[in-house]
């Protein structure tokens, strides 16, 4: 191991926890500064900026944004209520799962913001503990992107398997992750379905209901009736899916972008269905990355027909604000992983990739601490899943552990939902803890990102097993 090494190596590490620590763009920032130290210090060529990953997430977040300024976002998160409710003593089930199919969608997890009330009403006025399906329909917003065609965390993803030796497109990498979400989820809600008290019997709820705090959940045949107050509904009141409203031209756009995200889709399946091209004698069709682009284009200038949004909305709205901080921390950190690892890949290739090879879940585990401290899965993804490539691992398994061990981003009590989730929760179940291990979330998390990794690995071993050559 040489000096050199161990040094760049501390200008990444450094730079990450100090990017952490600044959040937001302040990741891409501190990403910046050291790839200028290893270039302009240590004197290491610069490595390949993420160019084809930024165009992707800026085509998906700019439609995005104009989608949910038509209120297309009102529409999917009303469609997200009613089904919750049509089965109120399955949610611990029915919520995660919807929301991770919404999630999946949308490409992004704001949309379980205007959800967390729905299933506080729903849970509680029918006798369930609301942390139950309120933890785990936040955390499954961990491995939901990995699962999107949209999410920046696949556009990431994407870049890196879609290339020689790997050849792993976006429907081989959906192969892999969406059943292995899909199965983490039911198993982590089957674990916290056990977790907690009954509502009848935990002393914390059953005084604030005897103080008047908070009303007694009422249950009939039905499941609907519940006095006033405290979030629930009266016995003829109108429950809280109900209330959420939408408009018709915010409909078309919600519809718009999922039949753009369809396309997206089919022509990842079907690879025949995008032009071909002659270039120097050599035929070759239009990459996965110009594909989603140009889909995400034409279905933009489509919601402007249809949906009518104001233009001058679009970056206030939350899905371009946060995919403008995504797209920036990812800049800046995957610039400088890049050029780290195309400096030391020789070294890398021999030691690390041993320690990978004999322990595969040593990547998982990394991912999953990067994920944690910088809340963020494309930062994660551009930093490690590299390294798992260049160790020599099989590119079916990278994908299968990496979807799972992007849950870490809700290790610590900080996210914006988890938060949300807590307020939400009148009855005081669903909690930030104090000890940044003892909240409502780590344990679904814990379960789903344990879950979702060993069934993950699993599947991308079976359907793609070979080990690509190492570089």
């Amino acid at each position: 191991m040489s000096v050199s090494f161990v040094l760049e190596a501390l200008v990444v590490l450094g730079s990450i926890v100090m990017g952490t620590r600044a959040g937001g763009v302040g990741v891409g920032l501190w990403g910046g500064l050291g790839t200028f130290v290893l270039v302009f210090i240590f004197g290491e060529a610069p490595g390949e900026p993420p160019a084809a990953a930024m165009a992707i997430i800026l085509a998906v977040v700019t439609t995005a944004a104009l989608m949910q300024a038509a209120g297309g976002i009102d529409w999917m998160v009303a469609v997200a209520a009613r089904v919750i409710e049509k089965r109120p003593k399955q949610i611990t089930l029915i919520a995660p799962l919807t929301a991770f199919l919404f999630s999946v969608g949308a490409g992004t997890s704001n949309i379980i913001y205007p959800l967390l009330p729905v299933i506080y009403d729903v849970s509680y006025k029918n006798g369930i503990r609301p942390s139950r399906p309120m933890s785990i329909t936040v955390v499954q917003a961990g491995v939901a992107l990995a699962a999107s065609p949209v999410s920046a965390a696949m556009a990431a993803m994407l870049t890196l398997t879609d290339v020689a030796p790997y050849e792993l497109g976006l429907a081989q990498i959906l192969a892999i992750t969406f059943p292995a979400c899909i199965i983490g989820i039911i198993v982590t809600s089957l674990v916290v379905n056990r977790m907690g008290l009954e509502l009848a019997d935990d002393p914390e709820v059953q005084a604030r209901i005897a103080s008047g705090q908070l009303a007694a959940p009422g249950i009939d045949g039905a499941g609907a009736g519940v006095g006033a107050g405290a979030g629930g509904v009266g016995a003829g009141g109108e429950s809280a899916a109900a209330k959420l409203t939408y408009t018709e031209a915010g409909r078309n756009s919600a519809i718009a972008f999922l039949l753009g995200v369809v396309a997206i889709v089919a022509f990842g399946i079907f690879p025949g269905l995008r032009p071909s091209f002659e270039v120097g004698g050599k035929t070759s069709s239009v990459d996965m990355t110009s594909t989603i682009v140009l889909v995400m284009f034409v279905v933009g200038v489509l919601i402007l027909f249809i949906g009518k949004p104001t233009v001058g909305t679009v970056p206030s709205q939350s899905v371009f604000k946060a995919g403008m901080i995504s797209a920036i921390a990812l800049y800046g950190i995957a610039w400088l992983t890049s050029t780290f690892i195309a400096a030391h890949e020789a070294f890398i290739l021999k030691s690390i990739g041993t320690w990978v090879g004999s322990w595969p879940f040593i990547f998982a585990l990394a991912v999953f601490l990067v994920s944690a401290l910088t809340t963020s899965q494309s930062t994660a993804t551009r930093t490690i899943v590299p390294i798992g490539l260049a160790a020599g691992l099989p590119v079916g398994v990278v994908t299968g552990m990496w979807a799972g061990a992007l849950g870490g981003v809700y290790t610590l009590p900080a996210n914006g939902t988890q938060i949300a989730a807590a307020n939400f929760d009148l009855t005081g179940t669903t909690k930030l803890g104090g000890k940044l291990f003892d909240h409502s979330f780590f344990v679904p998390m814990l379960v789903l990102s344990v879950v979702t990794i060993i069934v993950g690995a699993a599947i991308g071993l079976l359907l793609f097993c070979e080990a690509p050559a190492r570089r």
